[in-house]
């Protein structure tokens, strides 16, 4: 009879350092998950840091107000896609840009651009942005516990599109998704490093697209449907990582 492997322990992030030897405190975030799982001191659990690697963890202390571990061995596991993609995500409406930002990450994109356009239906003031950008980079840090990543895609500032168009890398192919695009995503050039803009709910408008076409990038498109905002990033980047990359 075969034997059936074990579960593999939970996940958590910390973020500060992590050496073999040391005892260290879960966040307050995976405390509480750690309690939801019902830890026990004792239990086996990998903590990570986004530095690269996982660390084999033991459980000493659940406690009500804290929980802490013991770092036991490093384990050098990556889990990266051999694409570094960048997504520049329009602002949509928090759940829907929570569900693009969650789902690009357990895709392997290696960085998150959120991005204010004509047709965001979302405005955010400047304290808002800032409690939103805590927020989606919470949202990484969970879904690298739950998809095994060991380093966190950046999550940028939200920014302009003349911002974005200005700092944009010119080693990366650069791609403007669109259901007016002339070029398909098979017809592409192999590309290790890839920037792909996607605009909010009510998509950008002709004059922001013509400005990223001035810019340097390529319009292209993802079949003969009109896909949802936090639909077309994310059938997009599985399209590439199945192309050129994860699979």
């Amino acid at each position: 009879m075969r034997e059936i492997p074990s579960a593999a322990p939970p996940r958590f992030f910390i973020d500060g350092p992590l050496a073999p030897g040391t005892d260290v405190a879960l966040s307050e975030r995976a405390a509480r998950h750690a309690g939801v799982l019902r830890l026990r001191p004792g239990d086996a659990l990998d903590l990570f840091n986004g530095k690269g690697g996982e660390y084999r963890c033991t459980l000493t202390r659940a406690g009500k107000d804290s929980m802490r571990a013991r770092v036991l061995a490093w384990h050098d596991i990556e889990r990266e896609s051999v694409i570094d993609i960048t997504l520049a995500q329009g602002l949509s409406n928090g759940d829907r840009m929570d569900y693009a930002v969650q789902k690009a990450t357990e895709l392997g994109v290696r960085a998150i651009r959120p991005l204010a356009t004509q047709r965001s239906v979302v405005r955010l003031s400047e304290e808002r942005a800032d409690r939103r950008l805590l927020h989606w980079r919470s949202i990484v840090a969970a879904a690298c516990e739950q998809c095994g990543r060991n380093r966190l895609p950046e999550v940028h500032p939200v920014a302009m599109l003349g911002a974005l168009l200005a700092e944009s890398d010119g080693d990366a192919q650069r791609l403007l998704l669109t259901p007016t695009g002339s070029v398909r995503l098979r017809d592409l050039p192999p590309a290790g490093k890839i920037m792909l803009v996607v605009g909010p709910e009510g998509g950008l408008t002709e004059d922001e697209e013509e400005r990223i076409l001035r810019a340097g990038f390529l319009a292209v498109r993802f079949g003969p449907r009109v896909l949802r905002t936090e639909t077309a990033p994310l059938a997009t980047i599985a399209a590439l990582q199945s192309m050129r990359g994860d699979a």
